[in-house]
């Protein structure tokens, strides 16, 4: 069994473009979040949607090559292991126009009830679409 995978693609505007003429490193964390949520809210179906919410708390990122200005960068994700509580990790490459991977990063999630905030055990039915 394959664990699925989900892409956006992004583009590198001027605004994200730092003093060394390439995406700042504040900026690619901003994209793991976009692509992350992304993937949550177009697999979940809408009552998890609805009642949970996720939080970062670890974020181990290996920037390996620069984009540039105008740049399209493909980013795809996908769902380690299985959870534990309420937690899981989650898996990101970036690619560059050349097919080439830019940044790497393993990220560490944690869900919490939109209600109270207070962290939720992912269940294993919450998880399945995720794992395949």
């Amino acid at each position: 069994m394959t664990t699925p995978t989900f892409s956006l693609t992004l583009t590198a505007l001027p605004e994200h473009i730092d003093e060394l003429g390439h995406v700042n490193n504040a900026v690619w964390v901003q994209w793991i979040q976009t692509v992350a949520t992304s993937h949550w809210y177009a697999t979940a179906p809408e009552q998890y949607r609805d009642a949970f919410v996720w939080v970062v708390i670890r974020h181990e990122i290996d920037y390996l090559r620069p984009a540039l200005v105008g740049d399209v960068v493909t980013g795809k994700t996908w769902v380690g292991d299985a959870p534990k509580g309420a937690r899981f990790d989650r898996f990101m490459e970036f690619t560059g126009p050349d097919g080439k991977v830019l940044v790497k990063a393993r990220t560490t999630w944690a869900m919490l009830d939109k209600a109270t905030g207070r962290p939720q055990r992912i269940t294993p039915e919450i998880v399945a679409p995720f794992l395949g």
